[in-house]
Parts: structure tokens; C-alpha cells; sequence
């Protein structure tokens, strides 16, 4: 499978007006930050941001990390833990981290935390290496 980055992807793509198009920060050598301020599109009950919405940028946040460090990887295995309600209005601010390259994966995390520094969620992945 040849994967091909046309720029419309959900969360990174700049050519997709319905997408995030949310902008990746690499810090040293194994860490990656986003940021996110859900509006009430992104709502699951009232005020409170669907957990689907986080756990997808947990994930991409994961798989960038790798991306901008040229280690091409997808996504083969994605364990999320909501801790707590993130609001609506409410900026989130998403790091992730390389716990372990290997030879064929590679294995990352990441949380999303409130301006105040508190945790609504975690994740961790295993990424899986892909020809280029």
C-alpha cells in the first residue's frame, strides 16, 4: 500500500476545510506538542468534548512524532484512557513521546491536559513501520 499525503488529512490536513488542521511542534529528540480548542462542533453531551475527537488527536499526536522525524509509521494498536470531561472552549494541549524504537515498531504515548496542567487523557500506541 503506498501512502500518499494529498494534505487532507482529518487532523493534520491543511486542504481539508472540515479537518482540525492542527500544526505539530517536535521537542528534542523523542517528544511532540499540539494544541486544540474544541468549539461545540466537536461536543459530545452538552459542553463536554466527544472522546472520539481526543483520542483521535492523542493518536495523531503519536504518529507525527515519528512522521517529522522521518520514521514512517501507522498505527497497529491505540489504548486510550479518558480520565475526566474535557469543556468545550477549553483549549487542550497534546504531547506525545517515543517510548522505544525498534526494528519494526515503535512504541509512544501521549496525554491531553488542560491550560491548568490537568490530565483528561492518555494514551498509548504501537506504531508499525512501513516501507517507504
Amino acid at each position: 500500500m503506498e501512502l500518499v499525503d494529498d494534505q487532507r488529512c482529518f487532523v493534520c490536513g491543511k486542504k481539508n476545510p472540515a479537518g482540525l488542521q492542527l500544526d505539530f511542534e517536535l521537542v528534542g529528540q523523542t517528544e511532540v506538542r499540539t494544541s486544540f480548542l474544541p468549539t461545540p462542533a466537536f461536543q459530545g453531551f452538552r459542553d463536554i468534548v466527544h472522546g472520539g475527537i481526543i483520542a483521535t488527536i492523542l493518536d495523531e499526536v503519536m504518529v507525527n512524532g515519528c512522521w517529522l522525524r522521518g520514521v514512517r509509521a501507522v498505527t497497529g494498536k491505540l489504548e486510550v484512557r479518558l480520565r475526566q470531561p474535557a469543556r468545550v472552549g477549553e483549549r487542550l494541549h497534546f504531547a506525545g513521546r517515543i517510548l522505544r524504537n525498534g526494528r519494526r515498531t515503535v512504541e509512544v504515548e501521549s496525554q491531553a491536559a488542560t491550560a491548568e496542567g490537568v490530565v483528561v487523557a492518555e494514551a498509548r500506541g504501537v506504531l508499525v513501520k512501513v516501507e517507504p
